[in-house]
């Protein structure tokens, strides 16, 4: 007896709407889904110049903001995955985007 794995077709990303608290992602099927924008902190903490300098990556697989170095995929999305980033890693982050506020070596 065999089990034939039926293979799910992922949408891809289409376009992306941010607000002050919610991230939106429009879907290649129609659909469009939102997650709270706390879910991502490097997002939720971007300045909304940063957060407005997105690209889709991977033709729609995912969303890249360069500015901040985040990277989100519509499979994690879909399955309601928020950031897996270490408390650490987050603080090294900030830590470093508080050295370049400080020493002017930002927006070059």
């Amino acid at each position: 007896m065999s089990i034939s794995a039926v293979k799910m077709q992922i949408p891809f990303a289409v376009d992306i709407h941010i607000t002050e608290d919610t991230l939106s992602v429009d879907l290649s099927d129609g659909r469009s889904i939102a997650v709270p924008l706390g879910w991502y902190p490097r997002l939720e903490l971007a300045t909304p110049k940063e957060r407005e300098n997105w690209r889709l990556i991977g033709n729609g697989v995912g969303i890249h903001w360069r500015d901040i170095d985040e990277d989100i995929s519509v499979e994690g999305l879909l399955a309601g995955r928020a950031s897996g980033e270490s408390q650490l890693s987050l603080k090294r982050w900030l830590q470093s985007r508080q050295s370049r506020t400080t020493t002017g070596s930002g927006d070059h």
